[in-house]
């Protein structure tokens, strides 16, 4: 017995040995505190190993902005001492003003965005008369094709056979309001046809079953409610007033029935306005003072090819060109569209997710600019997988439609054709899959810096292959 006693007794006195803190069973817990030693272990991981579960790291987030704070401000110390301080807010309203173009002050870059509502106005017309039953739907379609077109063209013909002289930002500022006006009209286009389609369906199914029965009463009092609350119905959406609202609506999705809110928020409006104002003058400073002299000293190290220079030259690019990216973001997807939101009573504000936690590039695409991609799933995605053809099929025609308006926005204005946008994006389906095969083999964290690292260095790499093209082809002695 005593043998037996003592033999126990040692057994407590170390717990059994195991390869993981989970296997430690409860019985031999309870064993261990029922010991005279007062322990004071248990099972625990280290705060930093990710199966602790431990998440609150607010410490190290003040220190990490802290030490950023302290980075930024040594980095503009040194800008200033070797630059000097190159912000000029002068400049600046000469060239958003197109003061510098043309000759006898004809501002071509003003008048032509002036003419941007005609393409707009022509393409109510057409919806209007095939409403009307004055054009057929083939013909209706085939000429507002047509006006989509030439409405996306227009920049590109005036620039390049109009002996007026365009600034880089007033082409530049034209060729965004003209594509954005392109993707409202494809979708005010597409929408009405749907409705049209839908709208003759409905009256055929009801001339039918009047014909075989009485009418029906729950269709009726559909209606009536309809008309109580004041849903719009196809083809009465079809005037000025309800296209004016679309073009200016914080949306590339047209409906019918946009969800309103009752009242603007003087303060929120108040908020927005600031930060529009303060956030342009922040954006135009950064870009004056720090991205522009690092972009041109990196047109030598491009033109000799010099590796080591090159890199150092991009790793230094990409701090002032992801700065201003972020304060550029947060200016039009919340501070911008949510003052025009605000102002038109346009209650959908789901303008941006989560797109800093996205796991892959493909959740980056799909959360970062959600306008776009509602507009690309309804108008694009979804009609080419209704079609039958596949999904794969249908996400290649979605990037190469982007990769084309990407190009088109840098191309046009620099007046030279270059594919390193287009490439860029085309580059996004094959980087998508390398990220998802990241965060299947090392798990989320190591997908979401694949998508940091993209961002943060594949914008200044095209930005100074651009300026180098560029600088090549208009400064460089003939």
């Amino acid at each position: 017995m005593g043998a037996n006693h003592e033999e126990n007794s040692l057994r407590y006195r170390r717990a059994q040995s195991v390869t993981t803190a989970e296997e430690i069973t409860e019985k031999e817990k309870r064993a261990r505190r029922s010991q005279f030693d007062r322990p004071c272990h248990k099972p625990r991981d280290s705060l930093f190993s990710w199966t602790s579960e431990f998440t609150n790291f607010t410490g190290l987030v003040n220190w990490g902005f802290l030490m950023l704070t302290i980075g930024g401000l040594r980095l503009c110390l040194e800008n200033f001492l070797k630059y000097g301080i190159r912000v000029n807010p002068f400049e600046w309203i000469i060239v958003l003003t197109g003061y510098n173009e043309g000759k006898n002050y004809q501002y071509p870059s003003i008048i032509l965005l002036m003419y941007s509502v005609v393409p707009a106005v022509i393409s109510l017309l057409i919806e209007k008369a095939i409403a009307a039953d004055l054009f057929t739907q083939k013909l209706g379609v085939t000429l507002q094709i047509i006006n989509l077109l030439t409405e996306i063209s227009l920049p590109v013909i005036v620039l390049n056979f109009s002996n007026q002289e365009f600034s880089f930002v007033g082409i530049t500022t034209v060729c965004m309001i003209y594509l954005v006006i392109f993707l409202k009209l494809w979708s005010y286009c597409q929408t009405n046809h749907w409705c049209r389609n839908g709208t003759r369906t409905k009256k055929s199914k009801s001339l039918r079953r009047q014909s075989l029965s009485a009418p029906n009463s729950k269709n009726s009092d559909h209606e009536k409610t309809d008309d109580m609350m004041g849903i719009v119905k196809y083809p009465d959406n079809l005037n000025l007033r309800d296209l004016l609202y679309f073009l200016l609506a914080p949306t590339l999705c047209y409906e019918l029935n946009f969800p309103r809110t009752t009242r603007i928020r003087k303060r929120f409006l108040i908020k927005r306005i600031v930060e529009v104002i303060f956030g342009m003058n922040l954006i135009l400073a950064l870009f004056q003072q720090w991205m522009i002299p690092s972009v041109k000293n990196a047109v030598d190290p491009f033109s000799q090819m010099d590796v080591v220079r090159i890199t150092e030259r991009l790793l230094k690019l990409a701090v002032p060109n992801h700065l201003i990216w972020l304060c550029f973001f947060y200016l039009s997807f919340h501070s911008f569209l949510n003052l025009m939101g605000e102002l038109l009573h346009f209650a959908d504000r789901n303008f941006y997710n989560d797109w800093w936690n996205s796991r892959n590039i493909a959740v980056f695409w799909s959360t970062w600019n959600m306008p776009v991609h509602l507009w690309a799933v309804r108008h694009v995605y979804i009609p080419i997988t209704e079609m039958g053809y596949g999904k794969g099929l249908a996400g290649i025609v979605v990037f190469f439609i982007s990769a084309f308006f990407h190009e088109y926005l840098v191309s046009v204005p620099l007046q030279m054709f270059r594919v390193w946008a287009f490439l860029g994006m085309m580059a996004q389906p094959p980087l998508s899959v390398i990220s998802k095969f990241v965060e299947r083999k090392l798990g989320v964290r190591w997908g979401n810096i694949i998508v940091w690292s993209s961002l943060i260095l594949g914008q200044p790499l095209a930005i100074m292959m651009y300026y180098h093209d560029y600088a090549i082809a208009h400064y460089t002695p003939k």
